[in-house]
């Protein structure tokens, strides 16, 4: 993952709610310090499936890696399978794996590849066990190009 160094901002861009019931003036808000939006968006549950994905992939030097939550907590990981008599992509291997250890509902998942979009197919393989979870598409970077939510 990328990191980036803080940034101090002290304008009044924007008044936000909180400072609107905090009854701060224009011009009067605190220090605050700005991060990514991957950081400042994904829960830290969100961040280790991702890098779970990342590490996957990068261990077997496969083109995608992903990883899966299950609504116990329990992560699979898995990377594309390309051999001459089986293909399979990261991301539906990863929803197998979770299935065939008992899973029940997925909570979330994470794709990472060079790809500009996930597969439908491996949408889907997420949706028959995660109707509601997010896919978080990722580039081998670590920086998040799309959250998808149904």
């Amino acid at each position: 993952m990328t990191s980036y160094a803080p940034i101090r901002f002290t304008g009044p861009a924007v008044m936000t709610r909180r400072a609107t019931r905090r009854g701060c003036a224009a011009g009067r808000f605190p220090a605050r310090t700005l991060m990514p939006v991957t950081e400042a968006v994904l829960s830290p549950e969100d961040q280790k499936i991702i890098t779970l994905a990342r590490s996957t992939r990068a261990r077997v030097a496969a083109s995608e890696g992903a990883a899966v939550r299950d609504e116990t907590g329990r992560t699979y990981t898995a990377a594309a399978i390309a051999l001459p008599s089986l293909q399979l992509s990261a991301l539906r291997l990863a929803v197998a794996m979770a299935v065939s250890s008992g899973a029940e509902r997925l909570e979330a998942a994470a794709l990472v590849s060079d790809a500009a979009e996930p597969d439908p197919g491996d949408l889907a393989a997420v949706r028959d066990l995660g109707p509601d979870a997010p896919v978080f598409h990722a580039a081998p970077d670590g920086s998040l190009r799309a959250t998808l939510v149904p």
